[in-house]
């Protein structure tokens, strides 16, 4: 028998994905047409033997949430719960805090995955990879290029055996180009390694004779406090995947995640892309429409382009790199690239929605996307362009590399700000 256990984080987790996150939290938000927690789900339904998945987080249960569990219940046929944390307990103290309910039903093993990755998933091959090596505790981990792996975990494997002799968590030296990927396979044992850093905190804890001691000792990390002391002891491997996989730290790194969805759908969903036809829109690349979407059959739609539900687009219009969101409007002739366009929003006619793509260096085949910083050096870094829910753009204007925060009625055009 296995479970999974999905980390959602919460409200205060999130930051640089706004405006976007104040409408929808952030595992919800729809990447190639679904929202970003199915994939992982879809991923988890396919495990032989997958009996639970439990979703850890300290988002204040809402109708989105319920909705999305409900809809997930119904249509891959497993359990699956939100288990709400009392403050943000991080990785490793969120199971630990909920360990009876993670070890009820006595499973083998379990699954732990972070909702802001996207990935291929390669849970069959970790579940075999661990049996091969005594049912121990497994990392997925992936090389980056050297510079870009001191962003991440970094990994130094025994080379014949895979085994984790040395773990560091975003090291600002150089240590290794395999990095952690946020996915893990853990037997039961893990949380024997989880309560003695727990005993700990809670010892020096006394010894400061601070309040509220106790909340504070369960905030007990996996990377940091876990890893780092399982190093070297023969209890932690590393199975190595060169699937894609990328972080969704930022509105960016979600057009980047969608066009890795995108393209994956030719193997597992090629029923969500979208064809030419006659009478409908011209297609270029994978495009994921909605089927609620009114559609022009001018527009030119493509490549890596994911249109909501109720969305409509108007003669002659021009997407590519982009996501349009629910109940928008994109008029006659206006053209959308490299931007996210917020739900309810309207784009006038002739006008013209540009960022700055994101992307890894398509000539690095080991680079990852960067989390780029809003400013530098006193001024908005250029990115892909973002529209809040319920944003009109004028007819004939141009926004340029902005962030448009919700409910603004522009009246002119816009380059390299944020519109509040």
């Amino acid at each position: 028998m296995l479970k999974a256990v999905i980390l959602i984080g919460g409200p205060q987790k999130g930051t640089r994905f706004r405006p976007l996150s104040f409408e929808v939290p952030k595992p919800l938000f729809p990447v190639a047409g679904v929202p970003m927690l199915q994939h992982h789900i879809e991923a988890c339904a396919k495990v032989p033997n997958m009996k639970e998945i439990l979703l850890v987080g300290f988002y204040q249960p809402n109708e989105a949430l319920s909705r999305f569990l409900s809809n997930a219940q119904q249509e891959f046929k497993i359990p699956i719960r939100y288990l709400q944390e009392y403050s943000a307990l991080s990785t490793a103290g969120g199971i630990y805090h909920f360990r009876d309910q993670i070890l009820s039903g006595g499973p083998e093993a379990f699954f732990i995955m972070n909702a802001d990755v996207c990935s291929e998933f390669p849970l069959l091959e970790m579940l075999a990879f661990q049996k091969e090596h005594g049912n121990t505790h497994v990392i997925l981990g992936t090389t980056a290029n050297r510079k870009q792996s001191m962003n991440y975990g970094c990994i130094v494997e025994n080379q014949d055996t895979s085994e984790v002799l040395h773990y560091v968590e975003k090291p600002s030296t150089f240590v290794s180009d395999i990095i952690n990927c946020g996915i893990y396979l853990f037997t039961p044992e893990i949380f024997e390694h989880i309560g003695l850093i727990f005993q700990k905190n809670q010892q020096d804890l006394l010894l400061e004779e601070q309040m509220n001691g106790w909340q504070r000792a369960e905030v007990i990390r996996l990377e940091q406090d876990i890893f780092t002391a399982l190093a070297g002891r023969e209890k932690l491997y590393v199975y190595k995947t060169d699937r894609f996989w990328s972080q969704i730290k930022s509105a960016g790194s979600a057009i980047y995640a969608s066009r890795l969805y995108l393209n994956q759908y030719h193997k597992t969903h090629p029923e969500r892309l979208a064809n030419n036809e006659e009478g409908r829109p011209t297609i270029r690349g994978n495009v994921y429409i909605h089927p609620t979407a009114n559609i022009d059959p001018t527009a030119v739609l493509g490549p890596n382009v994911s249109i909501g539900t109720g969305v409509t687009i108007g003669t002659g219009v021009r997407v590519r790199e982009s996501i349009i969101l629910h109940g928008a409007t994109l008029q006659d002739h206006s053209c959308v690239l490299n931007s996210i366009v917020g739900w309810d929003s309207t784009i006038g006619k002739w006008a013209r929605v540009e960022g700055t793509p994101s992307d890894p260096n398509p000539n690095d085949p080991y680079a990852k996307i960067d989390s780029e910083t809003l400013f530098r050096e006193g001024k908005l870094t250029p990115s892909i362009t973002i529209l809040g829910c319920n944003v009109n753009i004028p007819s004939e204007v141009i926004i340029l590399n902005a962030i448009v925060l919700p409910h603004k009625d522009l009246n002119r055009g816009f380059k390299n700000q944020i519109i509040l």
